[in-house]
């Protein structure tokens, strides 16, 4: 059952050097209780999507122009698109029902507050909990994401915490109200390599616990395996590949998720083979374009790929493609 619908959003930036399409009629679904891997370089328009979906884009200069964001609550599906940012319900829905781990947690926890006052205000803001009793929570909460002695811990600041302790209190704090739908933009990718393991494991645990869904949003293939269900693969503000996890891995039909598998090292390849990268760069995203925006950099592209875009289309159940070659 669908918990958030995105149906053909656009996000777009004005700017003195004209429009910057960021999000570019993007579609997708996230399932009750399942996660969604979205993937894609640097720019393609991830984090701009799951910005839109909390009410989070600035304008000026950034502006929702169209489509819609369907949220399931109380049995009904609301149009996020539709409520004002800073309105009554907006602020009900974002931290409370929806909440977002960012990237870099040093720069979104605030330097000045303890931790455990942070995890507090969001408690007393949603839950209309005395700040006795959120305080209690808030250690709760400490101690179900792994840190340890959450006693003292809630009593200091982000600094006196390690990365992964950080990003644990990102967590905790994400989840004290315990959202229906959890989006975490690139959590990880500050972490050592085996404390992202630890962080993953966690989300996991945790995901099953409080029956939350997830939008992990990463560049991380490797990341993406781990942890999700459904992937979408994002190019230039588009999705260019839509398919299950196993399908994403075993059967990729998209030049540009072809190009992504190939330049993952493996351990099951000979040493002697080369990894393929993908050739040149993404495109200036300012302004109009024609045709397929990884024509450019396709080693598979024909004449009708530089004047035509290609929509997304099922090639097997569950399976959608946007390249002329599936259609």
């Amino acid at each position: 059952m669908a918990l958030l619908e995105v149906k053909n959003l656009k996000t777009y930036f004005h700017i003195e050097a004209g429009i910057v399409r960021a999000v570019d009629g993007v579609t997708f679904t996230i399932e009750k209780e399942k996660t969604l891997g979205v993937v894609g370089e640097s720019g393609c328009g991830k984090s701009i999507t799951a910005r839109a979906i909390m009410g989070l884009i600035e304008q000026p200069p950034g502006r929702i122009e169209g489509g819609e964001i369907l949220f399931q609550r109380n049995g009904k599906f609301i149009d996020l698109v539709k409520l004002n940012p800073k309105g009554k319900e907006m602020r009900s829905i974002r931290g409370n029902e929806i909440a977002m781990i960012f990237q870099e947690p040093m720069t979104s926890l605030n330097p000045v507050y303890t931790i455990g006052n942070q995890i507090v205000e969001a408690i007393v803001l949603h839950q209309h909990l005395s700040k006795k009793e959120a305080r209690n929570k808030a250690i709760a909460m400490l101690e179900a994401v792994g840190i340890p002695s959450p006693e003292r811990r809630v009593d200091e600041y982000p600094h006196q915490l390690s990365g992964g302790m950080r990003q644990r209190a990102m967590i905790a704090m994400a989840l004290s109200c315990r959202p229906a739908l959890l989006i975490a933009d690139e959590p990880t990718t500050a972490l050592d390599v085996t404390i992202q393991s630890q962080v993953l494991d966690l989300m996991n645990e945790l995901r099953a616990e409080f029956k939350t869904s997830i939008m992990f949003i990463t560049h991380d293939l490797g990341v993406i395996a781990h942890m999700a269900d459904n992937v979408i693969v994002m190019y230039l503000g588009r999705i260019v590949e839509s398919a299950t996890v196993v399908d994403i891995f075993d059967n990729p039909r998209h030049p540009y998720t072809q190009g992504l598998l190939n330049s993952i090292p493996s351990f099951t390849v000979s040493r002697k083979k080369r990894l393929v990268p993908i050739e040149g760069i993404v495109p200036d995203p300012i302004g109009a374009r024609e045709g397929c925006g990884f024509e450019p950099r396709c080693p598979k592209a024909q004449e009708v790929c530089r004047s035509r875009v290609p929509g997304l289309t099922e090639i097997e159940p569950n399976h959608f493609a946007a390249c002329w070659l599936c259609v």
